[in-house]
């Protein structure tokens, strides 16, 4: 039985890293031509700084207008996509206990937020507002101010105002801003493209969910979130969560 367990273990490391490795290596195509490398360490007009990596203790998330209105102008990437990855960043800063600030604009008329985030921060307060910016609402950035946090990882709709217009704000107060490019969507391909750009240009780096959550994990040897990084990559993974599931039917078979 002791030697199922570790196979488990080691089996759900490597699928967890493969995983995060795959999207990780999609982060510097997703920033685009004009955004350089996208590591962790910004290279634009502020020059590079020190890689530190996101952890729970240093970073607070900021999930922006994911609402059935705006999914319904998403035309860069295939909504399901974006519902798909932004439910795994979520979960993900569940499983690492990242603090986690949700924002609706005009939620009466745009509807609340999808329930698929609803369900992962049960009875959380959704900051509803009415500027386009959400560094413009004082209740948000009270919010984010609170954590203590240095690094805002932020994933919103639309990608050209509700994620470039905070993710540039903050970097201005001196925050170290990450925009989840593949967790958000603009309202054309060119325009989430151009949004990207715009913010590495600044200095925000752009990233990929998965790549968030390999970040946080860093070490196979922090075996506490091991299970939960797993279950996660089963149900946001597309096949390779598939195929992590049918090597675990295999290992209880023996």
């Amino acid at each position: 039985m002791s030697g199922i367990t570790s196979r488990r273990s080691v089996l759900a490391a490597s699928a967890a890293g493969a995983a995060a490795v795959v999207a990780g290596t999609g982060t510097a195509n997703a920033a685009g031509a004009g955004a350089g490398s996208a590591g962790a360490s910004p290279a634009g007009a502020r020059g590079r700084r020190h890689w530190d990596p996101i952890s729970a203790k240093n970073s607070v998330f900021l999930l922006v207008d994911h609402q059935p209105s705006l999914l319904a102008g998403v035309n860069s990437h295939p909504t399901t996509t974006v519902i798909n990855n932004v439910t795994g960043l979520a979960k993900a800063a569940k499983v690492f206990r990242v603090p986690t600030v949700l924002t609706s604009v005009l939620s009466e008329r745009g509807g609340k937020l999808i329930p698929q985030i609803r369900d992962v921060f049960p009875g959380q307060e959704v900051h509803d507002r009415t500027t386009l910016n959400a560094w413009e609402d004082a209740n948000v950035v009270k919010a984010i101010r609170k954590t203590g946090a240095k690094k805002i990882v932020i994933a919103a709709l639309w990608t050209e105002i509700c994620l470039a217009y905070p993710a540039l704000a903050a970097l201005d107060e001196g925050y170290e801003v990450y925009a989840v490019t593949d967790a958000s969507g603009g309202t054309s391909v060119e325009a989430h493209d151009m949004a990207v750009r715009r913010m590495a240009d600044e200095g925000v780096v752009p990233i990929t969910w998965n790549a968030v959550m390999g970040e946080l994990q860093r070490d196979w040897s922090h075996t506490a979130t091991i299970p939960g990084v797993a279950k996660i990559n089963k149900e946001h993974f597309g096949a390779f969560g598939a195929i992590l599931d049918l090597e675990e039917q295999l290992l209880n078979h023996h």
